[in-house]
């Protein structure tokens, strides 16, 4: 049988892209071929976070995240300074507003310093001396904490991937899946068939519904969320110096709003979560509604919203509230006003979800007959593109019978 390539990748983002790359990188000579629906890469997850190189003190030890995002941040701090993209190590505080909080920064000081990262406990005068607007009873500073852009970050894994020999086929949609013994054929949109000795799939937001075209059953459902941010006028965006976060309460699911100022120097204050109506659904009005009646038809939607509603009810009314906003933001920024607050492009978030409700908290593989599935790849994943695209490199050559990476 005749093959168009060896490694098939479906997906455009910088898991994809990073992916390509380190299969390029492992086994030069490996013919990869990218497929990507919209017309260029990472104009979703990846083009649409707030730019931040997470330290990852917030995860399980043991866990991939934890793993790959510690060692991620350095190798992408590394790769901006190699490739000359813009980036700049600040640090930022964690800073606990009231004392219930104190207990959690006290354990994220014993989880950092169980990861070998950078943390220092301030007090108040300490955090008025960094970020002189910012109010708290307490805070830790996280030393290995950053900014890029990691658009550009995708770019350039893309032309370095092709340089190597990958072919990126942008404006191509996957529809169709059919895996042999010795093969996996792949239709797209316009009617081409792709053939390749091995698949590998990092579809982001679609990432479920492209395993079931492959004839596999993920076992969980991307449940899309909304994160809705808002900038500081440019008058006020000297009240953030750098990356301002809250202690998060691990009975929630998301981290709350935080203050990031970016690489281009805006600063971005968010993400407010909100179920979101499609799976590329940025604002109210997008509504697909094939996509909003599987998410109902599934039961774990159901029963996330069971056991979170209050904790949902009060994103909501920041979603449909910007006073309500202001309100959640004057915890650590006592000095804004509605008025300081501009709205700036949402983004969402793919998460896995389990039938019986439960949010998948780790970066999630599986592996099928000449397959690889990235089922979860939400925040931190862009920190951590580079060692995720390293083990599904050893995944996928694995799966050609080729040298482990």
């Amino acid at each position: 049988m005749s093959y168009d390539c060896d490694v098939l990748v479906i997906g455009g983002g910088i898991v994809g892209l990073s992916s390509a790359y380190a299969i390029t990188r492992a086994a030069p000579g490996t013919r990869v071929v990218v497929l990507e629906k919209e017309p260029g890469p990472a104009l979703h997850q990846t083009g649409r976070n707030s730019g931040v190189i997470h330290s990852g003190i917030y995860y399980r030890p043991g866990s991939y995240k934890a793993q790959f995002a510690v060692r991620g941040a350095a190798e992408m701090v590394r790769f901006c300074a190699e490739q000359g993209l813009p980036y700049e190590v600040t640090g930022k505080l964690i800073v606990a507003t009231g004392r219930e909080e104190l207990p959690r920064l006290h354990a994220l000081v014993q989880r950092g310093r169980e990861h070998g990262i950078p943390v220092r406990e301030l007090g108040p005068a300490q955090i008025a001396e960094r970020e002189p607007a910012v109010r708290g009873l307490a805070a830790i500073h996280v030393g290995s904490t950053g900014v890029c852009d990691y658009g550009a970050v995708a770019r350039r894994l893309a032309r370095l991937a092709a340089e190597a020999g990958a072919s990126i086929r942008y404006g191509a949609e996957v529809r169709a899946i059919a895996r042999r013994s010795s093969s996996v054929a792949v239709r797209t949109a316009e009617g081409a068939v792709l053939r390749a000795r091995a698949l590998v799939n990092c579809a982001g937001l679609h990432s479920d519904r492209v395993a079931r075209l492959a004839g596999d059953e993920p076992g969980m459902r991307i449940v899309p969320f909304r994160g809705e941010y808002y900038a500081l006028a440019p008058s006020r965006a000297g009240l953030v110096r750098g990356l301002v976060y809250p202690v998060p309460d691990p009975a929630f699911p998301f981290l709350g709003v935080h203050l990031t100022r970016g690489i281009d120097g805006q600063v971005h204050i968010g993400p407010n979560a909100v179920p979101a109506l499609a799976r590329e659904g940025y604002d109210w009005r997008t509504l697909r509604p094939a996509e909003l009646a599987g998410t109902l038809a599934f039961p774990g939607s159901w029963r996330i919203a069971r056991r979170h509603w209050r904790y949902g009810a009060g994103e909501l009314r920041r979603s449909l509230s910007k006073r309500a906003f202001t309100e959640a933001v004057r915890r650590m920024l006592p000095e804004v006003s509605p008025a300081d607050l501009v709205p700036a492009p949402a983004g969402v978030r793919a998460q896995a979800v389990l039938p019986d409700g439960g949010l998948v908290d780790d970066f999630l593989f599986a592996e099928a007959p000449r397959t690889v599935h990235v089922l979860n790849a939400p925040s931190p994943a862009a920190t951590a593109s580079l060692p995720i695209g390293r083990e599904v490199a050893r995944r996928a050559l694995a799966a050609l019978g080729m040298v482990r990476v």
